[in-house]
C-alpha cells in the first residue's frame, strides 16, 4: 500500500435515521478530533451527548425547511463530497465559495421498507422517502479516492479501525469496498421505492423493473459446491425463511433455505386454526403432506406417506413445535425444521440433534398475500405474480353422473392445494387428509400419474400394509388431462375422485371415461402450474 492510498480523516458529516451505536461512534471520531457536521435529530443526539458537531446550516448559510425536506442539498455539503483533492480546479472552486472538505459521509436513510412493512398509509410512506440520503451517498461513493462513504454501523467500525490502523487515515482498498456497498444500499433502496409505487398502481408490467434486497445470511456454496451464494431480504412484508431465527444446528445451505422456503409456503395453505399441517419436502417437491386436528398425527400420517423420502428431508408445520411432535421428528434424520415457533420443551428434545437446524419464523405467510417471483434467463428476468389462487368446494364444477361424497370433497381440496406446489407435471393421491402417492416433473401426465402409484406402491411394502393407499383415494392433476389414459391410471390406482382445471378438447372424453369407472370429476377452471 502506498501513501497516495492513504487519506487523513480531518472532517464527518453524520445524519442517521438509526442511531444504534452513534454516540460511541461520533464519541470515537470527536476523541482522534476529527471534526463533526450533523444535522436535525442526530444533530441533537451528539450534542446531549456531549458530542461537539456543527450544525450544516452553519456551513449551508442556509436554515433546515419544509419540515426537514430540504436541508442537505446545497453546493457546499455535495462541493465538499465530491471535490477532488488533486484537481487544482476543484480546490480553487472550494476556496472561492467556502465548502469545506468532508471526508467521512455516515448516512443512513430514511426506514422506507420499514415504513412499508408496517402497514403505513400512502402519505408516511411517501415522507420517508429519502432524497438527500441517496444523493449524499452517491456523491460520496464516485468521489471514494478520498472520501469514505458508510451506510450502515459496520461500515463505521472499519473506518474507526482503520484510522487506528493507519494513523488517522483510510486506505484506498476500504474507501472502495465502502463505495461499492453504498450504491448498492441505494440501489436496494429505490427498487423498493420504485416496487412500492409499482403496487400502488397496479402495475403488471412497468417500463423498468428493480429487485433489490439486504444481505441475510452470506453462503459456503449454491446447490453445488463450485457455486458461489449468498441469501438476501427483499422488503416484501411476509412471514417465512427471511423472517426466521435459527435456534440450533449447522449453518443453513443454499439447499437447506430453498426447500425450507417449498415446504413452508405449502404448510401455509392450510388454516392454523382449522387443522394442524405438517409438510415434508426433498429437493423442492412434497413427499408427505398431512392435516389432523393433532400436530403430532399430522407428522405421522406425513412421514408414512413416503418415509424412504423423508430420511434427510425438510419438515415444516403450521402450528408451534410441541414436544409430543419432537418425540416424533428425532427418531429419523431430519435437515431443517421449521415452524411458526417452537415450545421450550420441544426446543430440550430437539438439541439432542445438535446439528438439526431449527428455524422459528413468528407466523405463518398468508396464502393470498400478492407478491411477486423472479426468475432468471440468459440477459433477462421473467417476473410473476405469486400464484395466490385457489378454490373452494362452492366453485366447483362437477361433471360426472356421480358428484363427489362429503369425505371425497374434503380430499379432493387437500389434494388441490397440495397439487399446487408440485413441480410440473403433477399428480397428487390423498386420503383421509394425507398424501397417499405424488407424481411430479414428468414430461407426460400419465407418466405423473404412474409415477405416483409407483411410489404409493413402494411405501406400501416400506409400511407393510396391504395394500397402496391409493385405493380409495382421490386424485389432483395440476393441469388438464389432454388425455384419457391418464383418467384410466388413476382408476387404475384406485381413484374414486378427480379433481382437474378442465378445458381440454378431450373433456368430453375424459367425463366418459371416469363415469364408466364410477369416479365423480370436479373441475375448478384453474391450473396449478409449478416450474
Amino acid at each position: 500500500m502506498s501513501d497516495m492510498d492513504l487519506v487523513p480523516l480531518r472532517r464527518a458529516l453524520i445524519s442517521v435515521s438509526d442511531k444504534t451505536g452513534l454516540v460511541e461512534r461520533a464519541r470515537a471520531l470527536a476523541d482522534a478530533d476529527i471534526e463533526i457536521l450533523s444535522t436535525g435529530g442526530t444533530l441533537r443526539a451528539l450534542n446531549d451527548a456531549g458530542i461537539a458537531a456543527r450544525d450544516v446550516s452553519e456551513v449551508t448559510e442556509f436554515p433546515e425547511m419544509m419540515d426537514g425536506r430540504l436541508k442537505t442539498l446545497h453546493p457546499r455539503v455535495h462541493g465538499g463530497l465530491l471535490g477532488r483533492r488533486d484537481n487544482h480546479d476543484d480546490r480553487d472552486a472550494m476556496s472561492a465559495h467556502g465548502i469545506p472538505q468532508i471526508d467521512l459521509l455516515y448516512v443512513n436513510l430514511y426506514p422506507f421498507e420499514d415504513t412499508v412493512a408496517r402497514g403505513a398509509d400512502q402519505a408516511t410512506c411517501v415522507e420517508n422517502i429519502d432524497i438527500g440520503g441517496p444523493a449524499m451517498i452517491r456523491a460520496a461513493a464516485k468521489n471514494h479516492a478520498w472520501v469514505s462513504v458508510c451506510v450502515d454501523g459496520t461500515d463505521m467500525d472499519a473506518v474507526l479501525a482503520s484510522l487506528k490502523a493507519n494513523n488517522g487515515s483510510t486506505t484506498l482498498e476500504l474507501r472502495t469496498s465502502l463505495a461499492a456497498k453504498a450504491y448498492a444500499r441505494t440501489a436496494a433502496y429505490d427498487s423498493a421505492i420504485s416496487g412500492w409505487f409499482a403496487d400502488q398502481l397496479d402495475q403488471a408490467a412497468p417500463d423498468y423493473r428493480a429487485f433489490g434486497g439486504g444481505l441475510a445470511q452470506p453462503l459456503r456454496y449454491g446447490e453445488n459446491p463450485h457455486q458461489r451464494a449468498a441469501f438476501y431480504a427483499s422488503a416484501e412484508n411476509r412471514a417465512g425463511i427471511a423472517t426466521a431465527q435459527q435456534l440450533q444446528g449447522k449453518a443453513l445451505s443454499y439447499n437447506n433455505l430453498a426447500d425450507a422456503d417449498a415446504a413452508f409456503e405449502l404448510a401455509a395453505e392450510f388454516d392454523p386454526a382449522d387443522k394442524a399441517a405438517v409438510v415434508i419436502v426433498k429437493h423442492a417437491n412434497p413427499c408427505g403432506v398431512a392435516v389432523h386436528n393433532d400436530l403430532a398425527m399430522a407428522y405421522e400420517h406425513a412421514f408414512e406417506a413416503d418415509p424412504i423420502s423423508a430420511f434427510g428431508g425438510i419438515v415444516a408445520m403450521n402450528k408451534t413445535l410441541d414436544a409430543k411432535t419432537a418425540d416424533q421428528l428425532v427418531k429419523i434424520f431430519t435437515e431443517v425444521v421449521v415452524a411458526p415457533a417452537v415450545d421450550e420443551d420441544a426446543l430440550a428434545i430437539l438439541s439432542a440433534k445438535s446439528n438439526l437446524r431449527v428455524l422459528t419464523t413468528g407466523g405463518m405467510p398468508s396464502p393470498g398475500q400478492a407478491g411477486w417471483l423472479t426468475k432468471t434467463v440468459a440477459g433477462g428476468l421473467l417476473v410473476q405474480e405469486r400464484d395466490i389462487g385457489s378454490i373452494t368446494a362452492d366453485e366447483l364444477k362437477t361433471v360426472t353422473k356421480r358428484a363427489p361424497s362429503e369425505a371425497e370433497l374434503a380430499d379432493l381440496l387437500f389434494a388441490w392445494k397440495v397439487v399446487k406446489h408440485v413441480k410440473s407435471n403433477a399428480i397428487v393421491y390423498a386420503q383421509n387428509g394425507m398424501t397417499a402417492g405424488i407424481g411430479m416433473g414428468q414430461t407426460s401426465r400419465l407418466e405423473a400419474a404412474r409415477l405416483a402409484v409407483r411410489k404409493a406402491e413402494a411405501t406400501a411394502v416400506e409400511n407393510k400394509w396391504t395394500d397402496p393407499r391409493t385405493q380409495g383415494s382421490v386424485c389432483a392433476s395440476d393441469a388438464f388431462f389432454p388425455f384419457a389414459d391418464g383418467l384410466h391410471a388413476a382408476a387404475e390406482a384406485g381413484a374414486t375422485a378427480v379433481i382437474q382445471p378442465g378445458g381440454s378438447i378431450r373433456d368430453d372424453e375424459v367425463i366418459a371415461a371416469a363415469d364408466e369407472a364410477g369416479i365423480a370429476m370436479v373441475f375448478t377452471g384453474m391450473r396449478h402450474f409449478r416450474h
